[in-house]
């Protein structure tokens, strides 16, 4: 990467903002949900031919800064923010000549002239709307030009990654265009102290990851407790007290880039933020133990019903009655009604609903909650109501200390918070609809630089576990003495360590990417283009590395793309689809599936799977294909749902409840 020059480069600071929370976007009505998802596409393609456009005037006015020097660019970038400051971006020329101006700094700094599909992205940032970009089109570069085009319209930005890796990569990818610009650029991860933070957001552009972002600002809202208004610091900083300003992290929220949307925006969004304290157990573990034995007694269907749509136990009068009788004579845990049958609910669902390398593990004496959407682990979250102490417990290990909830928000809430907001992706048009009732976003599928090659090719299913893994097996030994990298893609950590078995069983040497191997990730993944390589990733672990194709690999068809179960959403599958065949390279897409995928349960029930059965003896393939799809559908519905109740939830307890405390 090439040196910045020496910039003269010097504009106003950008205006300081209000600590407060400005006023939060209003979602649309519940009822235009379904309406908008039919719709919002067509809208967006609206919005894709004007951003077109300004694109194509941008191409015209490129040899207009090309031509430039280095002074003489620095004094029309000056010129050119200014005139974003004072007139806004939505004013087509200047946002074509802004366009022009940062290919054009872009180019000096990076190195890399920005295609014209970068900048129909940048674009799409700048109107406020979430571009689908194909993996592998430069999302890294095309959020960096949008960042600095934000903060020359004298707006500080923050850009959400998702995890720390990405944040630091991507901030030190665009450092040298940030600087030539004028702007200071931090970072925002785990492990920093109060002072580390405060410098930080105080820059003009910030790289951030999703948890820090939200976890800091809900830090805030217990700093400022009820006098949270703007004026109120203000005189107390007249008085020079010990303000409470001072022990702010964030100086407010004005615009904000997310990258991986979908993930941060919508599969985030089914988990309340919350800001706890250690609180004193609601149980002993003596009774932790007594629920748990009870539990493994109780039959589903007498005693209780599992809603597997929900993740939910049910207890039915029966169970009701054996839980009174079990409780006779026992301590005082047990008298009350309500608080023994939700020890049985939960240690019911600790034992029936949380498995071991599928919903968590167990690190150095501890579980440790496994991220469903992205296979990673989560060391700092925990389930609440004492389930979190009753796996523990289920695994013979000592209970944690239960948490009391001092400040809760929801992902929705918070990113509505924000004056300007736009996202990144390479999957969101089955969630267009829901981006937009819930934040007002449109989707913007923007094309791909080079005509996609890669080749999917219809599912098989097999009517059993043992038939299914011989199939995988068999196609990967194909692919593996070919010469061809194959990327084996799973639902579960568990998924993953049984495939490393049977692979290690055949004798094909292979690589596992899941949870356990989180902190070289990258590393593994940016070696599964090479030749002759097997890679085993739970869901998208490793989204955000592209997978570079080795020498002569592209001859053999590209990375092959084995997925091996469904996941609870087409988006994932789509991911995980986009690891082959970026920027127009061959590739390959093949799913081998199996009537026992636990998707069909989950997603339908026993009757689901019955059906899935009697379709693959009918009609093969495509019609057990069919059933895993529907089952997948039901779950996407369900889950949609679960985010919408959480929303209204989250907005009831808005307008009853005040956020207290005062500690970190």
């Amino acid at each position: 990467m090439p040196d910045a020059p020496a910039s003269s480069f010097a504009l106003p600071a950008l205006k300081p903002y209000p600590v407060v929370l400005p006023p939060e976007r209003k979602g649309l009505d519940k009822h235009a949900h379904a309406l908008l998802a039919r719709l919002s596409l067509p809208f967006a393609r609206r919005h894709l031919l004007a951003l077109q456009h300004a694109v194509r005037v941008a191409g015209k006015l490129e040899p207009q800064f090309s031509g430039l020097d280095d002074a003489a660019l620095d004094r029309a970038a000056r010129d050119v923010s200014m005139r974003l400051r004072r007139q806004g971006v939505e004013k087509m020329p200047l946002r074509a000549e802004a366009l022009a101006l940062i290919r054009e700094v872009t180019r000096r700094t990076l190195g890399n002239r920005a295609y014209d599909v970068q900048l129909l992205g940048a674009a799409t940032l700048m109107a406020g709307h979430i571009a689908e970009m194909a993996t592998g089109e430069g999302k890294t570069m095309t959020a960096a030009m949008a960042a600095a085009l934000t903060a020359l319209a004298g707006r500080p930005v923050h850009v959400v990654t998702v995890n720390d890796y990405l944040a630091e990569r991507d901030a030190e990818l665009g450092e040298p265009l940030f600087s030539r610009l004028g702007f200071t650029l931090g970072i925002v991860i785990s492990g920093q102290q109060l002072a580390e933070r405060q410098a930080a957001y105080a820059c003009d552009i910030v790289y951030c990851t999703n948890k820090e972002l939200t976890f800091d600002a809900l830090r805030d809202r217990l700093v400022l407790g009820d006098g949270d208004g703007d004026t109120r610091l203000r005189f107390e900083a007249l008085r020079g007290e010990d303000t409470r300003q001072k022990k702010l992290r964030m100086r407010g929220l004005v615009a904000a880039i997310v990258d991986e949307a979908d993930s941060v925006l919508v599969d985030e969004a089914r988990t309340p933020l919350i800001i706890s304290e250690s609180a004193p157990l609601p149980f002993d573990l003596a009774s932790a133990e007594e629920a748990l034995r009870l539990a493994e007694l109780l039959q589903q269907g007498r005693d209780y019903e599992i809603v597997a749509l929900e993740h939910r136990v049910g207890l039915t009068p029966a169970g009701r009655e054996t839980i009174a009788d079990f409780a006779q004579g026992r301590g005082e845990q047990w008298r009350g009604v309500i608080r023994r049958e939700e020890l049985i609910r939960q240690a019911i669902s600790a034992i029936r609903l949380f498995h071991r390398d599928h919903h968590y593990m167990v690190r150095e004496g501890k579980v440790v909650i496994i991220d469903e959407h992205t296979g990673r682990a989560m060391p700092d979250r925990s389930w609440s109501d004492g389930l979190h102490q009753l796996v523990e417990v289920k695994e013979g290990l000592e209970p944690s200390m239960a948490r009391r909830t001092l400040a809760r928000m929801t992902y929705q809430r918070f990113f509505r918070r924000y004056q300007y907001l736009g996202g990144l992706t390479g999957t969101a048009s089955q969630v267009a609809g829901e981006l937009k009732l819930v934040y007002g976003l449109d989707v913007v599928p923007i094309p791909t630089h080079r005509k996609l090659q890669r080749v999917t090719v219809p599912a098989s299913v097999h009517g059993s576990a043992e038939r299914h893994w011989q199939a995988v097996i068999e196609r990967v030994r194909q692919l593996h003495e070919r010469g061809a990298p194959v990327l084996i893609g799973t639902r579960s950590v568990a998924s993953s360590i049984e495939a490393g078995r049977r692979l290690g069983e055949a004798g094909l040497p292979h690589q596992v990417l899941n949870a356990r191997q989180d902190a070289t990730e990258a590393e593994i993944v940016a070696g599964a283009g090479n030749r002759g390589a097997i890679t085993i990733a739970t869901n998208m672990a490793g989204r955000g590395t592209d997978i570079k194709l080795g020498p002569g690999v592209e001859e053999l068809g590209g990375l092959h793309v084995v997925m091996i179960e469904r996941h609870e959403a087409r988006r994932i599958d789509r991911q995980l689809a986009g690891r082959s065949g970026r920027q127009g390279q061959r590739g390959r897409f093949e799913p081998i599936l199996s009537v026992e995928d636990p998707i069909l349960v989950d997603g339908g029930g026993k009757w689901l799977a019955g059906m899935a059965r009697g379709f693959l003896a009918v009609l093969g393939s495509r019609g057990a294909a069919f059933c895993i799809n529907l089952a997948q559908l039901r779950l996407e519905r369900t889950h949609a749902g679960m985010r919408r109740s959480l929303l209204r939830s989250d907005a009831q307890q808005a307008k009853t409840l005040a956020f207290s405390g005062r500690g970190e």
